[in-house]
């Protein structure tokens, strides 16, 4: 018999164990809200996008600071008015955040811009050739 047909079960059996056990993807080991996060380059000349996922934050709470080849996404997402006490279920997480995200190449934060649209931020940094020295807060208007 072919060894993937003997692995097939216990790989099955360690995917539902893993299911079962592991923290949700957005909640990380304090039990805070961190947000899930996409970056890719595009564009000619090139740019650094980043897409940061914010559902129910005010986006008058968000800070973007760019420093180095890092990128730190901070705010607060606010557990509803009204919010029970009792709960029959309780996913989803609450509270201030703050998402510290590697750059994989110099950028220019002084030409970066910012959006929020929907629930997602959306950071557009310019690939630079030199590091960029200090730290600079990015400003955005959301939509």
């Amino acid at each position: 018999m072919p060894r993937r047909h003997v692995d097939r079960p216990q790989n099955e059996f360690e995917a539902l164990f893993a299911e079962l056990w592991n923290a949700p993807r957005f909640v990380d080991r304090r039990g805070a809200f961190q947000p899930s996060v996409d970056t890719f380059v595009s564009g000619d000349p090139p740019d650094l996008t980043v897409l940061v996922e914010l559902p129910g934050v005010d986006p008058a709470t968000v800070s973007i600071v760019v420093g180095g080849r890092a990128l730190l996404v901070s705010g607060e997402r606010p557990r509803p008015s009204g919010a029970g006490r009792l709960y029959q279920q309780m996913e989803i997480a609450y509270g201030p955040f703050a998402r510290r995200i590697r750059l994989p190449a110099d950028v220019d934060p002084e030409r970066a811009q910012a959006g929020y649209e929907r629930g997602v931020l959306r950071v557009s940094l310019p690939l630079a050739e030199r590091p960029a020295r200090g730290k600079i807060t990015i400003a955005f208007e959301p939509r």
